[in-house]
């Protein structure tokens, strides 16, 4: 472990040092990659030491590994929680949490605009189990408490949503949970540290998919969850290690702590970059709507202020309105289809600029009447602002406006 004492340092500080020290044997200052399935022991003494957890260290790379403690020590330092394990993807974390948690006869409450595959986990996969689910929006305090059961275990949201960058109240909802004895799980993928800190807000669990923002570099897939000492232990034993088997590969976690020590950095920029690009998008005549909290006409602005440290996130989500005949849908395709610096892709996070159509990719899988309700249009589009000259962005979706 590091020589500084981290208990009173600044994020960038932990950022840099959590979790990670230069190696005792080679003095390698990044933490190297342990390729390998099992470890060996000296004695069998030894390994029953660590089989039984009475001797610390590692017995097969599913139930641990050096490089990916690493990750999970810093992270966990990060979220400021008191432990954390990490997962092959953002799905394999949100899986092992319902999985840990989650029982035949059991009731979830999630939020009504989430990812499509953790839709998906809720709408289906969960059912097959016995175990039910409602769908609320869950920054609306009143149907969070109208929807909760005797039965229910977890409630379940993602802030801000997506792609509709819906803020809820994490203080508020765990205000909430705490009277009702009911497990509080947020997503945080799309405001990550240093923006937002749910654990310190009341949340009991946190799941990212290491993926967007904490690997920032469009290479890795990954997920985390944070939590206190307990909790991380049964998603880690009754989840990720048995019936999931999802550890990441060492390799991966090598990849997100090298991408991790510029996190404030690369987080804060493209906020910035969103910031200034929403409000060019809230002053263009051919854009019906913005979604993105950092305005002052979003709805939870002030909240958002608040509980995202003043940054938001690099997301952005708006509607093209009808242009020379075209239906706010196709012109909305065409203008993705026209523009050069942004690719069409799914995933968020990486340093190039990323745009989709929720409808028809990240959100397909929702059914139809399911995103109407929950307002995703089929003209909506969702763009992870990147970490390019925001002068060139907005000179492309100029050109791209005029040509149509």
């Amino acid at each position: 472990m590091s020589k500084i004492d981290l208990t009173n340092v600044g994020f960038e500080t932990l950022m840099i040092h959590a979790g990670q020290s230069p190696d005792k044997e080679s003095g390698a200052l990044a933490t190297p990659i342990y390729q390998t399935s099992t470890f060996c022991f000296e004695t069998v003494e030894e390994g029953q030491g660590k089989f039984a957890k009475t001797i610390p260290g590692f017995v097969y790379s599913r139930s641990g590994n050096p490089t990916n403690r690493a990750l999970e020590m810093k992270i966990a330092a990060l979220e400021g929680g008191e432990d954390a394990v990490a997962t092959a993807s953002g799905m394999g974390a949100i899986g092992a949490v319902m999985v840990a948690f989650l029982k035949t006869g059991d009731h979830v409450v999630c939020g009504d605009c989430v990812y499509g595959g953790t839709s998906v986990v809720m709408r289906t996969n969960l059912a097959q189990f016995g175990i039910d689910a409602s769908f609320v929006d869950t920054s609306d305090a009143a149907a969070v408490e109208a929807a909760i059961k005797p039965n229910t275990k977890l409630l379940y949201f993602e802030t801000p949503t997506n792609p509709l960058m819906v803020v809820t109240d994490i203080k508020k909802m765990a205000a909430i949970t705490r009277a009702k004895g009911i497990k509080l799980v947020v997503d945080n993928t799309f405001a990550p540290p240093p923006l937002q800190f749910p654990l310190k807000l009341g949340a009991d669990l946190v799941v990212h998919s290491v993926t967007k923002y904490l690997n920032g570099h469009g290479d890795v897939l990954g997920g985390l969850v944070v939590g206190s000492k307990a909790d991380i232990a049964l998603v880690r034993g009754n989840g990720v290690t048995k019936i999931c088997g999802t550890p990441p590969s060492p390799h991966s976690s090598f990849l997100v702590l090298r991408g991790m020590k510029t996190l404030s950095l690369r987080v804060r920029q493209h906020c910035n970059n969103a910031m200034a690009f929403a409000q060019y998008l809230a002053g263009n005549k051919y854009i019906k709507k913005v979604y993105y909290p950092g305005l002052a006409g979003h709805p939870q602005h002030e909240l958002a202020k608040e509980q995202m440290n003043g940054y938001y996130t690099g997301m952005v989500a708006f509607e093209v309105d009808a242009i020379n005949g075209l239906s706010s849908y196709d012109a909305g395709i065409k203008l993705l289809n026209t523009l050069t610096i942004p690719s069409i892709a799914v995933s968020l996070g990486d340093p190039d600029t990323l745009i989709q159509h929720p409808a028809s990719m990240t959100h397909a899988s929702v059914p139809k009447e399911a995103r109407e309700a929950a307002s995703i249009s089929d003209g909506l589009i969702r763009m992870s602002v990147g970490l390019e000259n925001v002068e060139d962005l907005i000179a492309d979706f100029d050109r791209a406006f005029a040509s149509m």
